[in-house]
């Protein structure tokens, strides 16, 4: 189970280190819900079923909706 959360969390430092040095915005916001999906299985390892659903719900799906409709509003990629 510890090897588990370590590669968890290996996959989360990753995560966070591609949403920062990706130019495409789609695609930051495609790791970024891979990021909290990853998080919330943390949570719900973790014994914390309440944050896990918190995190899959708000993490993965209201922040990822927002962000995709504020993208589709303006141009995708960086200069």
């Amino acid at each position: 189970m510890e090897i588990l959360n370590v590669v968890l969390i290996v996959f989360l430092i990753i995560s966070a280190i591609a949403v920062q040095r990706t130019k495409d915005l789609l695609s930051a916001v495609v790791i970024f819900t891979s990021y909290s999906l990853m998080m919330a299985l943390l949570w719900l390892l973790l014994r914390a079923p309440d944050v896990a659903m918190t995190e899959a719900a708000i993490g993965a799906g209201v922040t990822t909706s927002l962000f995709i409709v504020v993208i589709s509003r303006t141009r995708r990629m960086e200069k």
